[in-house]
Order: C-alpha cells, then structure tokens, then sequence
C-alpha cells in the first residue's frame, strides 16, 4: 500500500460537478494497493498517518500531527501511484491491484482511518473520474509505503 499525503489548509473532490467530499485544514491522502497487499498492512498504515507530526508547533517545528490540532482528513483513491513509466512513453499500471481488491482495501483504510481519528473522514469516488482541489500548506507532501 501506498499514501501520497498532502498537508492542506483546505481540500475538495468533485465528481461530474458536484463536490463528494471536502475539508478544511488537515491531510489529503491520495491512496494506492498494490497487487500483492492484503488488508494487514491497514493498522499500521493508519496509526502512521493519524500520528504523523508534520504540522507545526508553537516554535515552527513540525511536531503535531492531524490528531492534535483537531484536523479533517480527505481519502482519494489513485492507483497510479503504482504506475510506472519504465517502457515507451504510455504508463503501464500491473503493479496496482484489480479494481474489486483496491476498492476493498480502500473502503477498510477509510474505515480504520475514521475510528483512529475519531471523526469522519471524507472520501472522493472510487472508479470516478474526480476533480481534486486544494490549498497545499507548505508545501508538505510525503510517500508513505509498507509493503
């Protein structure tokens, strides 16, 4: 499994114009499963977000995470994350999972995700074309992988 997480100050998703999730200040996570994932890897992918320090304290440091300053989280599936362009110039996706596992294992993230954080998290449409909005903060953005 694979995160892209952004920090933002506010983020949007919006399938076929309309907006299916949204958030203020937080993490927009874009989400990816490989083939080979299973849903073991989730726990400790979610404990790794909701506690990543990466918003910053009273002295500038980043040092508090999403938990702390009572921020929203948006989940955004994108499996090509796990593209590669190593052959020719058109992308080739094998390494990310068939749409039926990712969808599993995205749903489950999410849920796991809502129970660490203690609020709902907002989600974008799997298997929809989405417009994604938002308002880097830093700009931060981090890769997170466990496979």
């Amino acid at each position: 499994m694979k995160v892209l997480i952004q920090r933002v100050k506010e983020a949007s998703v919006t399938v076929d114009g309309k907006v299916c999730g949204s958030i203020g200040g937080g993490l927009l996570i874009f989400f990816a499963a490989h083939i080979d994932d299973t849903n073991k890897t989730i726990p400790w992918l979610s404990e790794k977000v909701v506690g990543l320090r990466i918003f910053p304290d009273d002295a500038g440091k980043m040092n508090i995470s999403v938990s702390d300053i009572d921020g929203e989280i948006l989940v955004v599936s994108q499996f090509t994350l796990y593209g590669t362009c190593s052959k020719g110039k058109r992308p080739e996706f094998t390494k990310s999972a068939p749409p039926e596992k990712a969808e599993a294992l995205y749903d489950e993230f999410v849920e796991v995700l809502t129970k660490k954080l203690g609020k709902p998290v907002s989600t974008g449409k799997f298997r929809e074309h989405m417009d994604v909005s938002l308002i880097n903060d830093g700009p931060i953005t981090l890769e997170i992988e466990k496979k």
